[in-house]
């Protein structure tokens, strides 16, 4: 399975599910990342925590553990 984690800075990719529950997942959905949404990873912190992603034309940061839920293509 690859997560959002594995993409690659400068690579896009898309949402095929969303593997978190409850509150997790419906914060995820909040953000506007739901299944069939691209997401383009701009850049990742040297320690690898956050990831910052543009998401439906904004950017957006992601800790490691929010990017592991979601399984990519």
């Amino acid at each position: 399975m690859k997560t959002l984690r594995d993409v690659k800075i400068g690579e896009t990719s898309k949402v095929i599910k969303i593997h978190g529950e409850g509150k997790v997942k419906r914060r995820i959905m909040d953000m506007g990342i739901t299944k069939g949404t691209e997401i383009y990873v701009r850049k990742v912190a040297p320690l690898g925590d956050p990831i910052e992603i543009t998401v439906r034309g904004y950017e957006l940061s992601l800790r490691k553990d929010d990017a592991d839920i979601l399984e990519m293509e």
